[in-house]
């Protein structure tokens, strides 16, 4: 099957878990579904539905570590406005270094905009600052009982995959305050694992001489809770 292969890289990455707001910050290390449909939106500039859509992707890095962070933490009066009080608080923080993320598209206008991005492309916050390395149209064959499957996260109901196990928005809504949109389970397996043996179908690429199967996520999201 043909697909449009984008390839993405950054030296530094994070993927917050997203019930954890104060002390020691983790990294997934795979980004979610709504990272990366949030990557096509910066590159199109406008916030766009995702029904009947289809994507694959592989996330790669090359080490993980802890750094320490300083916030800056403004407390609320009575009447919800800062006060004049800040105080300063160090954290630590875990990312990814030298990451590479392969994009799989069916759609040509949607790979179309990653030749010119409107907005910067992010792999997680603001400093995570990512390029676009290439566009290439590649034909994949399709794999059954895929055993290639490494990062990348699948939905666990029906497939149970070794893994950490994550439930996970796939998109959000465009309005203040913003709402998670198909939140689900995942099983996040890492790039330095694999699967093993499974009862998916998948496409088999080879990056950088590996063998990875390529799950498809078929997205139909509807804009509710």
């Amino acid at each position: 099957m043909k697909f449009y292969r984008i390839k993405i890289s950054s030296w530094t990455a994070g993927f917050r878990y997203p019930n954890i707001l104060s002390g020691f910050q983790p990294t997934l290390e795979v980004p979610p579904l709504s990272t990366v449909l949030g990557l096509i939106n910066a590159c199109a500039g406008k916030y766009l539905e995702y029904r009947d859509f289809k994507i694959g992707y592989y996330f790669e890095f090359g080490a993980k570590e802890v750094d320490l962070e300083t916030i800056y933490q403004i407390e609320r009066t009575e009447k919800n406005t800062p006060k004049n009080d800040v105080k300063s608080n160090i954290l630590r923080r875990e990312f990814l270094y030298d990451c590479r993320l392969y994009l799989y598209l069916q759609d040509e206008k949607m790979a179309d905009y990653f030749r010119r991005p409107y907005f910067p492309l992010l792999l997680g916050r603001s400093s995570d600052l990512a390029s676009v390395d290439s566009i290439e149209e590649v034909e994949l064959e399709e794999i059954l009982d895929a055993d290639r499957i490494c990062g990348q996260i699948v939905p666990f109901r029906g497939n149970f995959l070794p893994g950490g196990i994550q439930a996970l928005p796939q998109y959000f809504t465009d309005e203040i305050p913003r709402r998670n949109l198909g939140t689900m389970p995942y099983t996040v397996i890492s790039c330095k694992s694999v699967s093993g043996e499974t009862t998916l179908s998948a496409y088999r690429d080879v990056i950088e001489g590996k063998d990875v199967d390529i799950y498809l996520h078929q997205l139909a999201l509807e804009n509710e809770c």
